[in-house]
């Protein structure tokens, strides 16, 4: 999805696209990676790949997320450093953030307290990225710098119930259930948890301003400045959808993190700001959504 996004915005500015998709390279192992880029010989490098998923994933696959993503983050680095390539934007998350951070949050706030217990393992691998970054940069003078963008959504998102997050999953029960003429659907948790969105497009033109114009240690938080509960979110996804029914709450299913707005003061003073409502976004990435291939294999 945000790898996508990047190769749109980067269409509209002066410079080759390169891109390494599942087919060409298996960032996991050093080797495939060091061979690409020593063959692509890229100027600058966005690492938007990652192992990603919601709750049930994360908790269910921790030796997953943590050492997948640790591979990868290793592989990238070591392979741009080793072949000169003095540009590199890391991506992370907003889940490496402490549980019960001051709201919103400041990039500051980093390990400045315990960790969501059901991501910890992916956030502590996003926190080693952001960490090489500073380390490199500080001991070889690369240029390296890194993005915390907030749950992102649009086109090209994860829809499948088991590994997906909150917002593709809602629109994909909310679709099947107005499809199937169900009367209810349900909602993980106690609906109260507040949650920041922003659209993968909008997340793109962040990362391609701050490759413009940005180079330091510290990480960037890359939001929307506003946040909603999730039970509204929920609301506003089967009112996009149609769907007409029910919102059931389970209350035996985890809540997650109580709060993840994020303060993006820091990049709104250089200048960016987003400029895709949710609702429009909603709108958008259901219509992807009813278009792409999966749908086929869903009833109705």
């Amino acid at each position: 999805m945000v790898g996508s996004a990047v190769v749109r915005r980067l269409e509209r500015e002066n410079c080759a696209i390169l891109t390494a998709t599942r087919q060409d390279v298996d960032l996991t192992r050093q080797a495939d990676v060091e061979r690409f880029v020593v063959e692509a010989r890229p100027d600058a490098i966005v690492l938007a790949a990652a192992k990603v998923g919601g709750i049930l994933a994360n908790d269910s696959y921790p030796a997953d997320f943590l050492y997948e993503n640790l591979l990868i983050e290793t592989s990238v680095f070591g392979a741009a450093h080793a072949n000169d390539v003095d540009r590199l934007l890391f991506l992370g998350s907003s889940c490496i953030y402490p549980r019960l951070a001051p709201q919103p949050i400041e990039e500051d706030a980093l390990l400045t307290g315990p960790l969501e217990p059901t991501n910890e393992w992916y956030a502590i691998a996003k926190i080693a990225g952001i960490k090489l970054a500073q380390a490199f940069r500080k001991q070889h003078g690369r240029d390296y710098i890194s993005a915390m963008p907030t749950n992102l959504y649009g086109p090209g998102d994860n829809f499948d119930l088991n590994s997906s997050h909150v917002l593709p999953a809602l629109i994909r029960k909310a679709h099947e259930a107005k499809i199937a003429g169900a009367p209810t659907i349900t909602l993980w948790g106690t609906g109260t948890p507040r949650r920041e969105f922003l659209h993968a497009d909008d997340c793109a033109d962040a990362l391609v301003f701050l490759l413009k114009s940005y180079s330091d240690a510290s990480h960037v938080n890359v939001g929307s400045g506003e946040d909603l509960p999730i039970l509204e979110l929920a609301q506003i996804v089967c009112d996009v959808v149609g769907f007409k029914g029910e919102i059931t709450l389970d209350h035996s299913r985890p809540d997650g993190t109580p709060r993840k707005l994020m303060n993006s003061g820091k990049l709104q003073a250089m200048g960016w700001n987003p400029r895709i409502p949710l609702r429009e976004g909603l709108a958008a990435t259901y219509e992807w959504y009813l278009s792409s291939p999966h749908q086929a294999k869903i009833p109705g």
